[in-house]
């Protein structure tokens, strides 16, 4: 059977961050259901540094260090996917693929469900000494100064074709690239090369319109007066319609609210890309420079024109590190000149908080706007703001010293200005990342299946 004789592959996406709504995938699954055919659900979970936290809960646990909602995001819809041959794909495995999907395995047995065949993806983490020389030559002198948290390559979506070409029906990875959740399940549904570029950058467009969960349908999107999303609290949540060629429609899941329209899809199609003609990813470099959108219908957006040239010779890996200490305060001041009183304590800390480099908000007043040095809350005057919070910030490798914040924000009680109240602190350690790139061949991406894994 050739690919174009293949049945469109319907892909639905129920999370877009760590910590997304947990009520999603229901939906898209009954929506994926009625639709019939093949289909995914995929969630997608990892930010940045999401897996430096994740490898930071491992240390205290073994077990840990996977999606902490995990539970609650798959339990709910796993029997009706297993049911119904919708096979799930995800990164919500982060810094340990392999107790996710001994999790999984243990909740089909609590549901009474046959185990399911579950692979894990591999090759992504290399922050082990194995890797180090690899590192060392990209970031020279600098991998020896840190203390390494996680490091992580961009790994592409061969491995999750692979899986799903040998009878997974769950696949479970790591720091795969967004896109490639996407474009794996693709690749596998229509036999396609890994040098099939046109198709893998369509594929990976569709991917990346769906890799940010509700934002395609509505979320962060809404502007009252100016863009409107109807029933914003019920946002539904996004499904690819992709073809045999990669071309994409967009939709959403079944009597939801939100909304998929030619602002939305563009919104989304743009979101993180520097260079439309060269959007680079671990699988292909799409080319948006000629795409075009259409609206096909209600909730309907169809993608077409993206291209596709041979995949980069090299990887994105992030390293995370520890990076001192992020010291918080805050109190609010209310009523007449309550700006000035705000405005009067940020200049007491400043003098009391000399060798910290302070960032002050007036929370009400002046706060984002502000730039990171304060510089523009300095130099305009004191407003009539009568519902101010101040809120200052530091950072310091020496925990001592950032804790001093957080000592004096607390003494502006009694030794500041009138009328000050509600202070809260905190003291939080700090990750910081580089960045770098490694030939692909020193980064080999591998699946097991759970039962061939110790």
């Amino acid at each position: 059977m050739t690919a174009s004789s293949l049945s469109p592959l319907l892909i639905g996406c129920a999370a877009g961050f760590s910590g997304d709504r947990v009520d999603a995938a229901g939906a898209v699954v009954d929506t994926l259901i009625a639709r019939g055919g093949p289909a995914f659900l995929i969630f997608e979970t990892l930010a940045e540094r999401t897996l430096a936290l994740a490898q930071l809960r491992r240390r205290v646990d073994p077990d840990a260090g996977y999606e902490p909602l995990l539970d609650d995001m798959l339990r709910p819809v796993l029997a009706r996917c297993l049911q119904h041959g919708i096979r799930i794909v995800s990164n919500f495995g982060a810094a340990n693929p392999l107790a996710a999907a001994r999790h999984i395995q243990r909740m089909a047995g609590e549901l009474g469900l046959a185990q399911p065949r579950i692979a894990v993806v591999g090759g992504d983490d290399v922050s082990g000494e194995s890797h180090r020389a690899l590192l060392r030559e990209q970031l020279g002198g600098l991998i020896d100064n840190i203390r390494m948290v996680s490091a992580n390559a961009y790994i592409g979506a061969e491995a999750i074709a692979a899986a799903l070409d040998a009878g997974a029906q769950i696949v479970v990875a790591g720091r795969v690239a967004d896109p490639s959740l996407t474009v794996g399940p693709a690749m596998s549904h229509f036999g396609w090369r890994a040098d099939d570029w046109d198709q893998l950058a369509r594929a990976t467009m569709a991917g990346h319109l769906l890799e940010c969960g509700a934002q395609v349908c509505g979320g962060y999107f809404a502007d009252p007066g100016y863009k409107e999303v109807p029933d914003l609290h019920a946002l539904g949540y996004p499904i690819a319609e992709i073809d045999a060629d990669g071309h994409c429609v967009i939709t959403k899941a079944a009597r939801t609210g939100g909304l998929v329209n030619l602002a939305s899809v563009k919104e989304q199609l743009l979101y993180e890309v520097h260079d439309p003609a060269a959007y680079l990813t671990p699988d292909v470099v799409a080319d948006i420079s000629a795409a075009e959108i259409e609206q096909l219908g209600p909730d309907r957006v169809a993608l077409r024109g993206v291209r596709g040239h041979a995949r980069p010779a090299s990887l994105k890996v992030n390293v995370c590190h520890e990076g001192g200490w992020l010291a918080e305060g805050e109190i609010s001041y209310a009523g007449p000149r309550a700006e000035a009183r705000a405005r009067l304590a940020a200049d007491v800390l400043r003098q009391r908080l000399q060798g910290l480099n302070l960032r002050v908000d007036l929370i009400g007043a002046m706060s984002i706007m502000g730039g990171d040095d304060g510089g523009l809350l300095a130099a305009t005057a004191a407003g009539d703001a009568r519902d101010v919070r101040l809120r200052v910030a530091a950072t310091h490798t020496d925990r001592a010293q950032a804790e001093r914040l957080a000592r004096e924000v607390t003494a502006l009680y009694c030794c500041g200005p009138a009328g000050g109240g509600g202070v809260r602190t905190s003291l939080t350690p700090r990750l910081n990342t580089l960045s770098c790139l490694v030939p692909r061949e020193a980064v080999p991406a591998y699946f097991e299946m759970l039962g061939n894994l110790a």
